[in-house]
């Protein structure tokens, strides 16, 4: 955090931050990172607090007109950089805590709807939606590329909220790695956005609808478990800048899953292998994807990604970069307590995790300590992975509940049940 090279890189101007103020680059950074959800004036109080205190750095109160100043001259990139020093660092080819599956690196893409404030400019940048009853929101699209596995965001991006699903995922393509296999939902399968995984060497799972197109159609009928096949595109469709014709075809396995209730699902993938992958390994792989709902609802209801700290685009985008930093910086301290977990868990009736909720509660204040101290980290690492051990919540595997279809029909939020309370 320290580096002088952060400054010139994601400073919006080569003018800003030339000259001495209360608040420097670092300091608004360690504000921002410090997960603000309550007034400006507020958070701005007990973050000056909070570093006098713990190291007698007679740091200034500011304004929150100046803080609002200075974070427009931060380029919302910086987060970004950020998540991926702490990712790149995980995933050092030394480091045994990096979990992989079939020799695979499993990770999950999808998008979610995030309501915006109400402003011209994100009217402007994201488009106006309509909910059941015709209230009109600003809703921009979020598209993830998530470990699911290692429980890391790999890359975020924001587009309108009618954008398409699949355009935004490959947005995610700098971060595709050979050893990849990638599971998307119903939303995604398409001959375009295969051949882009098989083009760069990277593998994928997408779930299809037993209707989805006339090659599935004949595979659900013929009722044969695996199929590996051919995959033309779809012959009305325009070739118009794209580097194959209505020739082309690309090899694609079908995989057909009977769910406990007897429904079909139809899985397609470009893991031809049968012997590698036999067909029974595919019903748990496609189930990991889960893992980035889980994260989606930690963005949403426990940091608490759509209580924004300011009402324009450079605002709203800084916002979720720095969650999803603050995010991956809790499963990195996570992931470095498996040992520890393991040997608790053998004393237990059930398995236990992290109480990711309150870990992100006990972040606030702490993470300004992470990335402000010069000296050793290990005491204050110490004081966070006791918290996280202390407070753990019990895994109850096969656990099912009806699913709601209609619940985001009107785009409310949901309600909190009383045995949930906030920690930021």
């Amino acid at each position: 955090m320290s580096n002088p090279g952060l400054v010139t890189r994601f400073k919006m101007k080569k003018q800003d931050f030339t000259r001495t103020r209360k608040q420097s680059f670092m300091s608004t950074i360690l504000f921002m990172v410090n997960q603000l959800k309550k007034s400006l004036s507020v958070e701005i109080d007990g973050f000056v607090r909070h570093l006098n205190d713990k190291f007698s750095a007679k740091v200034s109160h500011f304004t929150s007109s100046a803080f609002i100043q200075n974070r427009k001259k931060i380029d919302p990139e910086v987060f970004k950089h950020l998540s991926s020093v702490l990712t790149k660092s995980f995933y050092r080819p030394d480091n045994d805590e990096v979990k992989l599956l079939y020799g695979l690196r499993i990770l999950a893409a999808d998008s979610s709807g995030l309501t915006l404030p109400f402003t011209k400019e994100l009217q402007e940048r994201y488009g106006v939606v309509s909910n059941a009853e015709t209230l009109n929101i600003v809703q921009a699209k979020m598209s993830v590329l998530f470990d699911v596995m290692n429980k890391l965001a790999l890359d975020v991006v924001l587009d309108k909220g009618r954008a398409s699903e699949r355009d935004m995922a490959l947005l995610h393509r700098s971060q595709w790695q050979k050893n990849d296999l990638i599971i998307y939902d119903r939303g995604y399968p398409s001959f375009d956005f295969i051949y882009e995984h098989i083009k760069a060497g990277v593998d994928c799972l997408i779930r299809a609808k037993t209707v989805h197109s006339s090659l599935v159609r004949e595979f659900v009928a013929g009722g044969k478990r695996s199929l590996v096949t051919l995959m033309y595109p779809d012959q009305d469709m325009s070739f118009k800048g794209k580097n194959y014709n209505r020739e082309t075809s690309v090899q694609v396995r079908l995989l057909r899953i009977e769910l406990p209730g007897g429904e079909i699902e139809v899985l397609i993938t470009t893991l031809l292998d049968s012997r590698k992958y036999p067909s029974k390994l595919f019903m748990e792989l496609y189930f990991k994807r889960w893992g980035i709902e889980t994260f989606i609802d930690e963005l949403k209801n426990k940091l608490k990604i759509e209580h924004f700290s300011g009402y324009s685009d450079h605002t709203i985008l800084q916002d979720v970069n720095c969650a999803v930093f603050i995010s991956n910086l809790q499963s990195v301290i996570v992931s470095s307590l498996a040992q520890e977990m393991d040997e608790q868990n053998e004393q237990r009736l059930y398995d236990h995790k992290v109480n990711a909720n309150l870990s992100y509660g006990f972040l606030k204040n702490r993470v300004i300590e992470l990335l402000h101290q010069k000296g050793p980290l290990e005491p204050i690492l110490a004081e966070l992975e006791a918290l996280f051990l202390k407070h753990t919540v019990p895994i109850r595997n096969n656990r099912t509940n009806p699913r709601d279809t209609q619940k985001y029909r009107y785009k409310d939020k949901p309600i909190v049940t009383k045995n949930h309370r906030d920690s930021l």
